[in-house]
């Protein structure tokens, strides 16, 4: 069975950040993710890990300026500067944190621009900061979004994705596949599971119910199918990775809200609840 590891900027929302953690630890998870670690110094966050018997298996890059609505900066030509130092931050906190992986946001396609003009920008920024990673021995992942969660995202498909990991040539640069986004704007999950897990090209699994954002049991996808497909592929493979439980909690931020939405992990991991 995969691995699975608590987003902590979605769920536990009843608590602080801080004290997601213990939350989450509380619940089983081993491993955790999020967004952005940046407003807490990397001290704060290793006592967490540390304290819970906690893993960093995921965080995002600096976006840019997300208040303002920015998602992201790779693609964004006249904005290297800032990417490149986002990257150097992003690294920093890898490292501290002892996390594998960061997630490389895109950006959004500027009105008036084609994907296909940003393009350079993005693969020249990508291989940039492959190598910095390479030193570093961390992974880039590249997430295909869907349009209707962010309008106008830059990498919405998974052959896109795959395409663009191909053209930039380094080992280290992967994709991350979150689930939910790929039913929404293709389909075939299961497929593309078998199609894609097989080419070391998949560094993450993200998952949550579709359309709601909800949790995997909820929904028009059958995870349990989906979660034994995984585990059929990585066997032949060798994919050894985590998937994050990437969702909003349907009863929202009550207390224990979370927690008593975690049959189908109890159910997946063959726990008791």
């Amino acid at each position: 069975m995969p691995r699975f590891a608590a987003n902590l900027s979605m769920l536990y929302p009843e608590h602080a950040f801080l004290d997601r953690f213990a939350a989450a630890a509380r619940d089983g998870f081993t491993g955790v993710e999020y967004l952005f670690p940046y407003e807490h110094a990397p001290q704060e966050l290793v006592a967490r890990l540390r304290d819970h018997g906690l893993q960093q298996v995921l965080f995002n890059a600096p976006p840019g300026d997300w208040a303002a609505g920015e998602r992201g900066l790779a693609c964004l030509p006249g904005r290297e500067d800032a990417f490149r130092q986002g990257i150097d931050k992003a690294l920093q906190y890898a490292a501290a944190l002892g996390c594998p992986r960061v997630h490389v946001m895109a950006g959004l396609v500027p009105a008036g621009a084609s994907r296909q003009a940003l393009r350079p920008t993005y693969v020249a920024n990508l291989r940039w900061a492959a190598a910095r990673a390479a030193d570093a021995g961390v992974d880039l992942l590249l997430e295909p979004i869907n349009t209707r969660d962010i309008p106008g995202f830059f990498l919405n498909r998974q052959d896109d994705a795959h395409a663009l990991v191909a053209e930039i040539g380094a080992p280290n640069v992967k994709v991350q596949m979150d689930l939910y986004h790929c039913q929404i704007v293709e389909g075939d999950v299961a497929m593309k599971i078998r199609q894609y897990l097989p080419t070391g090209r998949v560094g993450h699994f993200q998952v949550a119910g579709v359309p709601e954002r909800h949790e995997p049991d909820v929904g028009e996808l059958h995870h349990p199918y989906l979660f034994r497909v995984i585990d059929e592929v990585a066997a032949t493979c060798g994919w050894d990775g985590w998937v994050g439980c990437e969702y909003r909690p349907a009863r929202g931020a009550v207390p224990e809200g979370t927690s008593a939405g975690l049959g189908w992990l109890r159910a997946a991991t063959g726990t008791a609840a």
